[in-house]
């Protein structure tokens, strides 16, 4: 591997390369900022382990909660808490402080696990997407708890093994005076450059397309139904109703509750796509210039601007628990029996307590039967 350009044009080795100075004034917060910002990141902290660790609590401790579809959002939950744990901290303490305090092996080993975990989560988002394809579009619920889980154990190898060079010294990675976490450096070495692509099409532009193609299927094939059930709704009339008598009367309404109950799983991992795509669309292109173009890399604002780009890529693991609880019921339910009586505010609401249909019901894929 060659020698890497730097601002002074020294040759210096990728394992070398890890500044350990203070942060230049220049591109350094002011103070009351930096408090702010330490306000701001303590509490995306603590959201964002306990309410994932709420999630996996939840899975773990209540056998009726361990379906595929919920055992991939525990793993996904678990790799937003090892986020919260090994990385954010660090990245705040920097940010606070001014200076990287941990150490130039330390400094690889968090840039490793940021990737290791960011990889997860978008593989397991990647999992059930393919999934929510296979139910709705194709009619095939192949995925149960044993193919859950050995898909789980397969995308952790998966994601250790692409974010392993960055802890070997096999790419550049550095802490900059510009930025408040190990990043991916300006470099002119072309295996650099590969594996930077590579990172990047693996974390954003592979799953993105992949989603977004699975979502748009998804779209297409709700409306067509929806439209298929309304005009079946309304071709009935009196006569009809007699010669089918009560499961003619029935059916129709079956067929909406279906569309219904698939639709709203749908919407909420759709939610979850959208906030994937805004929290990590920008940051591949900070992540590509930041390789590729010696002026970004260098220029006053780049501190500024890595600080934002990081932390909006963490905010997603602060908002997934939030979508959880506000999208499934369950899991909402689960949330109150966990939280202490004294922080129960709002009074019990009798009604709807119960899933009325159960999933065995709902969705009828040839001679298999799906489970949420």
């Amino acid at each position: 591997m060659g020698c890497n350009n730097t601002a002074l044009d020294n040759c210096m080795l990728p394992n070398l390369s890890i500044a350990t100075a203070p942060l230049d004034s220049r591109f350094a917060f002011s103070t009351p900022l930096r408090m702010l910002l330490a306000i701001i990141m303590i509490l995306m902290i603590a959201i964002a382990f306990l309410g994932n660790a709420i999630v996996c609590l939840i899975v773990y401790q209540k056998p009726a909660m361990r379906s595929a579809i919920n055992l991939l959002l525990a793993t996904l939950a678990f790799s937003d808490i090892m986020l919260s744990l090994f990385c954010m901290p660090f990245t705040a303490v920097t940010i606070i402080t001014g200076s990287w305090l941990f150490g130039t092996q330390f400094c690889q080993i968090s840039a490793m696990l940021y990737w290791f975990f960011v990889l997860e989560g978008v593989a397991i988002l990647l999992i059930i997407s393919v999934d929510r394809f296979l139910i709705i579009v194709q009619r095939q619920d192949k995925l149960n708890p044993h193919r859950a889980k050995i898909m789980i154990a397969a995308s952790w190898l998966l994601s250790f093994c692409i974010s392993l060079p960055s802890v070997v010294g096999w790419t550049l990675v550095e802490v900059p005076t510009r930025a408040p976490q190990c990043v991916l450096g300006y470099t002119e070495f072309s295996a650099d450059r590969v594996y930077a692509v590579m990172l990047i099409v693996a974390v954003f532009f592979i799953p993105f397309s992949v989603m977004l193609y699975s979502y748009l299927c998804i779209l297409n094939t709700v409306r067509r139904n929806a439209v298929r059930i309304h005009t079946h709704a309304d071709s009935l009339c009196l006569s009809q109703v007699s010669k089918l008598g009560l499961m003619g009367l029935q059916r129709p309404h079956q067929m909406n509750v279906d569309m219904s109950f698939k639709t709203r799983a749908f919407t909420t991992i759709l939610i979850l796509f959208i906030g994937f795509s805004l929290c990590w669309l920008p940051h591949s292109v900070f992540s590509l210039l930041s390789v590729f173009s010696r002026t970004f890399y260098y220029s006053s604002s780049f501190y500024s601007i890595s600080t934002c780009i990081l932390w909006l890529t963490y905010l997603k693991s602060v908002f997934n628990p939030v979508i959880y609880c506000w999208r499934i019921k369950k899991f909402r339910e689960a949330c109150l029996e966990f939280m202490p009586k004294t922080f129960k505010i709002l009074p019990n609401v009798r009604g709807r307590t119960r899933r009325r249909i159960r999933p065995s019901t709902i969705y009828v894929c040839g001679e298999h039967q799906s489970a949420v």
